[in-house]
Formats: structure tokens, C-alpha cells, sequence
């Protein structure tokens, strides 16, 4: 006999009932991003940096973060044109505690700013600068995860496995006053993707501090933020074959090659993964 064990899963992202704002979603986006100072202060206090440096970092990520995020979102995402498009209404651009912010997005703009300050604030090379925020970059992400799974949103495919979650909040239409009425047996279970990606992540955090802490991989240039580029995005391809398409761009791409927008955004940056860990280890066996 095949026991179906589901998770209804009807958690309120709202704190306050009634109040879309402040939500679980952005407590535990913030809470990500504490526990990734702590976790960079450590490494700098190791190689005595000041504090003042730490907290210009902060103002140079946590902005590049959530721009990046919701640009992301909207660029490789959208939806762009129509009614209900970004173009149509670019205020909601600004709504970030709604969700809608995209990973590839944030990787992007993040870069950026880091290359901006490892060479005008820092001074030290910029391999140097991404090796010490790949570890709290991992962390804050598995927070985020978290953060999607409290909004019922980033969710996958209909299954039978055990642990399938029945999200409520996503595939309940009979919303009346805010209070959904549907029967959970009308619910079909679901793949609990954003948990997949979030439990990855926390992995993901664990190896590279293992790594960097315990193998010294802060002494080898690249060799820590190569491992974060192949887990990360590695973990991000192949649980997109899980997670359903969040948006018509998406669906588009899977009927056509196969692999959906964030799959290929993710090819280029585990390929640099690699290149950056083969070119560190090949670099260290020389110095030997």
C-alpha cells in the first residue's frame, strides 16, 4: 500500500495579521544577511581589517544585493509587456517584499560591486575579496530559500513523494477575504523545491567555511569562490528540473531546449567554477 504522507503547508508570511508588511519573507532576508557579517567579520578580523572597511562592505552589498535581485527578476524573468507587465506599471518594480527576485540577478550586480571595492576601498585583489563573501553569500541565500517557502512561491512539480508539500497559498482560487477555503484533498502535492534549494544551500555554506577554515583555502586565490560557483549553481540547475516554471518566459525555454532561463544562466557560472578551481590547485601544486 502507498501511504501519502503530504505536508499541508498553510503558513502566513504575514507577521502581523492584516499587515502585509513587516513578513517572515524579509526577516528572514535581513536575518541572512546578519549571520553573513558575522561570518565575513571573522575572516577579516583574521587578517586584521578594520572594522570601518567591514562596514563599508556592507553598504556596498547589501544595496547591490537587492537591487541586483528584483533587476534580475524583471529583466530575465519579467513579465515585461501587457497590462500586468513591469513596463505597463513600473512602480511594482519597487514592491521587493513581494517577492520576485532572482539569484542570477543579484550574482551579477554583486560582482560588480565587489570589483569596485576590492580595487578603490580594499585594495587587495579581487579573487581575494570573493573568496572571503562566498561562504555568507551561500548563508544569506539559504535564508532567502527559506524566505520563498513561507511565501508558498518558487514551488515544483506535483508528486507523490512523502514529503511532498501541499501549498495552500499557491494552488488554493477560492480566496474570500483573504481566508482560503479550499478542501486540501482538491490541493495537489508538490515537490517543496524552495526547501530543496535552501537545505543546498546550508550544504553548500557548511563545505565552503569547512573549506576555507579547516583546508586553508583562503591561502589559494579563486580556489574557495570556484566551489561556491559550481555548488551553488550547480545545486540551482539540477533543482530546476524539479521546481516548476515560474513564469511564460520559463515555459517558453523548457518547450524549446529543454532546459528553462535559470538552468542556462547557471551553465556559464559553473564552467568559471571550474576554471577558477582547476587554475588554483594547478597554481598551489607549483608553489609546492
Amino acid at each position: 500500500m502507498n501511504l501519502h504522507l503530504f505536508i499541508n503547508w498553510s503558513f502566513d508570511a504575514e507577521i502581523i495579521p492584516g499587515y502585509r508588511t513587516p513578513n517572515w519573507y524579509g526577516l528572514l532576508f535581513v536575518s541572512g544577511m546578519i549571520l553573513g557579517y558575522f561570518v565575513i567579520r571573522k575572516m577579516f578580523k583574521q587578517e586584521n581589517i578594520s572594522n570601518d572597511l567591514l562596514d563599508k562592505l556592507v553598504m556596498y552589498m547589501v544595496p547591490a544585493t537587492v537591487i541586483g535581485a528584483r533587476l534580475g527578476h524583471v529583466f530575465f524573468y519579467g513579465p515585461y509587456w501587457g497590462p500586468e507587465g513591469y513596463f505597463s506599471h513600473p512602480e511594482e518594480i519597487f514592491k521587493i517584499w513581494e517577492g520576485g527576485l532572482a539569484s542570477h540577478g543579484a550574482a551579477v550586480v554583486i560582482l560588480l560591486a565587489l570589483w569596485y571595492f576590492s580595487n578603490k576601498a580594499i585594495h587587495k585583489p579581487y579573487l581575494w575579496m570573493l573568496d572571503r563573501i562566498a561562504a555568507p553569500i551561500a548563508i544569506a541565500g539559504a535564508f532567502i530559500r527559506l524566505g520563498n517557502l513561507v511565501n508558498h512561491e518558487m514551488v515544483g512539480y506535483v508528486t507523490d513523494v512523502p514529503w511532498a508539500f501541499k501549498f495552500l497559498h499557491h494552488d488554493c482560487m477560492n480566496v474570500i477575504d483573504g481566508q482560503y477555503l479550499c478542501d486540501w484533498n482538491d490541493i495537489p502535492a508538490r515537490h517543496p523545491a524552495n526547501l530543496y534549494e535552501s537545505l543546498a544551500y546550508f550544504l553548500s555554506f557548511g563545505i565552503l567555511m569547512f573549506l576555507f577554515w579547516k583546508k586553508h583555502g583562503w591561502k589559494r586565490q579563486g580556489l574557495v569562490f570556484g566551489t561556491f560557483l559550481i555548488l551553488i549553481f550547480g545545486f540551482r540547475f539540477l533543482i530546476e528540473f524539479l521546481k516548476e516554471s515560474q513564469t511564460d518566459n520559463d515555459s517558453m525555454v523548457d518547450i524549446s531546449t529543454g532546459l528553462n532561463t535559470g538552468q542556462w544562466l547557471s551553465v556559464p557560472l559553473i564552467l568559471a567554477g571550474i576554471i577558477l578551481v582547476i587554475r588554483a590547485r594547478k597554481k598551489s601544486s607549483e608553489e609546492a
